[in-house]
């Protein structure tokens, strides 16, 4: 079964790293199914039974973002909030999730150096990202290590070096998911 990756980027067309990922991921529709959620949902209503069942015919799925102020934009988090109910994704009853790998893609402005506890953010990436992975957990989903990517600098020119970067992240990003999405 494939992996589904959910992908929210409230303006993917001005995307550099999440449009890379999401071109990458396209080249693979045997493997991945990349559901953009900004696309789907422009009216911000999502459809809850539609989502579960998406979910449910993957064998594991990926939150894909960048991230905003050390969490995820607005209608993932909806989703996060609408999706996952109880008696579906978590409680006494609830297996949709259980033992399904699950985990987060992420691309974030700041430089790996901030993510330290001598930097700027003061915490590693997994650590300021862990509602994610707390979340998950407790709808008993199978956490897999997330993957990050310290990109671009919205004041950075956008040249060839850069370019290379991203094309880079892709590729990386594809490494890691086979590693644990297999």
């Amino acid at each position: 079964m494939k992996t589904l990756v959910i992908l929210a980027h409230p303006n993917l067309a001005q995307s550099t790293a999440n449009r890379a990922w999401a071109d990458a991921l396209a080249q693979q529709p045997e493997r991945y199914t990349v559901h953009e959620l900004y696309r789907r949902y422009p009216d911000r209503r999502i459809d809850i039974a539609t989502e579960q069942a998406l979910v449910d015919t993957h064998a594991a799925f990926v939150l894909q973002f960048p991230v905003y102020w050390f969490n995820c934009p607005p209608l993932l988090k909806q989703w996060l909030d609408d999706v996952l109910t109880h008696g579906w994704a978590y409680g006494s009853r609830a297996t949709a999730l259980a033992g399904k790998k699950a985990g987060i893609a992420v691309s974030l402005g700041a430089p790996a150096a901030d993510y330290r506890a001598d930097g700027a953010v003061g915490c590693a990436v997994a650590e300021a990202l862990r509602p994610f992975e707390l979340t998950l957990r407790y709808c008993h989903a199978a956490w897999q290590p997330p993957f990050h990517w310290h990109g671009i600098d919205s004041n950075a020119a956008y040249d060839d070096t850069t370019r290379a970067a991203v094309a880079q992240s892709a590729q990386d990003y594809l490494v890691h998911l086979a590693r644990y999405y297999p």
